[in-house]
């Protein structure tokens, strides 16, 4: 494993169990057996390493993501399969997940810049899947809800992040996922409404 890599792994874990404010340089340096000069050449501060693990955090996921979506065959299994992989695997990205959620971040330009692309990946893959069930007459959706249909989904989904990931286990989480999607499938009318 090269040093930059060993760095990366040693902050991800530091930043998981610390925070970004608890961790330092020196704490990364010396769990990573590497002197801190050697740190200095590979990042040029604690904020530059905490963005390169929660840019790769988030990669993982949208690949933990797109994956589970490409396997999945209906618009249906398709939604079931994003929601319950990123639910699932938010909590194993704890640094990504805290810039996504922790106010004292903010004042960081790249946060919102993470914040920002993690939003509009998540628009483009529900505007696929919806547009695709649209395509096949699987959903019931006009062409114009499909903008408003995704952007209200996600508002959910990330309301619903933190009670999810915080207190629930995986079983939780699958349980959870099926009675939001069947609202989105069936909605909350009784049928002969």
């Amino acid at each position: 494993m090269d040093t930059r890599e060993t760095l990366l792994k040693t902050a991800q874990k530091l930043f998981a169990r610390f925070g970004f404010n608890k961790t330092t340089v020196d704490e990364i340096a010396s769990a990573a057996h590497i002197a801190k000069s050697t740190l200095y050449h590979h990042f040029a501060s604690k904020e530059d390493i905490f963005r390169a693990v929660i840019e790769r955090e988030g990669q993982t996921l949208a690949k933990r993501i797109r994956d589970a979506v490409e396997e999945a065959g209906t618009p249906q299994e398709k939604l079931r399969a994003y929601v319950i992989t990123r639910m699932s695997h938010l909590r194993e990205l704890a640094n990504f997940y805290s810039a996504l959620r922790d106010e004292y971040l903010e004042h960081y330009p790249f946060i919102e810049n993470v914040r920002q692309k993690d939003f509009e990946d998540e628009m483009a893959m529900f505007r696929e899947i919806l547009s695709e069930g649209l395509r096949k007459k699987a959903l019931n959706l006009k062409d114009g809800d499909v903008e408003v249909t995704a952007l209200a989904v996600i508002t959910a989904l990330k309301g619903l992040e933190y009670p999810w990931t915080a207190k629930t286990g995986i079983a939780d989480i699958n349980e959870h996922a099926e009675v939001l999607l069947r609202m989105l499938f069936r909605g909350i009318l009784a049928p002969d409404i």
